[in-house]
């Protein structure tokens, strides 16, 4: 792959380079396989796991075009990419904290019409789109931060931490995802969440504590765990809900009126 990817002897000297210095190898090409696309990742920007196409597929299935579908923690936008490709009549809406990943993403669905935020979660995304998201996927960070230091070094030393640091048990950044989903969630619409298996009790109890009817679905090819959570047709807020409200102050889970789009 690398020979294919050098335009000269001196490029190839390159890549060999920094593949030996233990860069992962989509950064290297410059690009990762997902669902069958060749998605761009830059230097920095986190690689897409091939059990994420496992989310991406269970997404598209529970999409009904035309729809409104938001990728939250986007990173390169593979996710999003995949849903275009596989689906038409799709809104896309894509949000990553990190300037990075935004550009990345860009590169990846704004042709296809997608629409990229740089912010925290929902903060940036218009207030027009609360309740009327049909499928809000999030691939939110749910390493625990005491683990980290046990991912492989390609992730630790290449990948952003933000995309790789859940918190004290991996769920900090999901239960906020899940806190704000039903004041966004279209009345039937669905939120799926990666996770793993032994955080899936957690993630369903986060799910299931905002109002949303929860179920979990699993890969053991992939070795991949998704927890999806429903809004019933019938929404009421659920007492205690962080709907519009930030887990860090400001109004994270609030939305803007404009959104910012990068």
């Amino acid at each position: 792959m690398l020979v294919s990817a050098a335009r000269t002897p001196a490029d190839l000297d390159t890549l060999v380079e920094r593949r030996v210095a233990g860069m992962p190898l989509e950064h290297v090409l410059g690009w990762a396989e997902f669902c069958g696309l060749r998605v761009a990742v830059d230097p920095g920007v986190f690689v897409p796991r091939r059990r994420t196409e496992f989310l991406a597929g269970q997404a598209a299935a529970l999409t009904r075009p035309p729809a409104v579908v938001v990728d939250l923690c986007c990173g390169s936008g593979a996710v999003g990419a995949a849903l275009l490709a596989a689906l038409d009549r799709v809104e896309l809406h894509a949000v990553d904290l990190d300037p990075a990943a935004v550009a990345c993403a860009r590169r990846n669905v704004a042709a296809a019409g997608a629409r990229v935020y740089e912010g925290d979660l929902y903060q940036p995304l218009p207030a027009t789109l609360r309740g009327r998201i049909d499928v809000l996927v999030a691939n939110a960070p749910y390493v625990p931060t005491e683990a980290i230091g046990l991912l492989p070094p390609e992730a630790r030393r290449y990948e952003p931490w933000v995309a790789l640091d859940g918190g004290a048990d991996g769920l900090d950044v999901v239960r906020r995802v899940a806190a704000a989903a039903p004041l966004w969630l279209a009345p039937g619409g669905h939120l799926l969440v990666e996770t793993s298996e032994h955080q899936a009790p957690l993630t369903v109890e986060a799910v299931a504590g905002n109002g949303l009817v929860p179920r979990v679905a699993g890969s053991a090819e992939l070795n991949a765990t998704v927890v999806i959570g429903t809004r019933p047709a019938a929404h009421r807020s659920p007492p205690g809900s962080a709907e519009g409200g930030s887990a860090e102050g400001g109004s994270a889970e609030g939305g803007s009126a404009e959104g910012r789009i990068v």
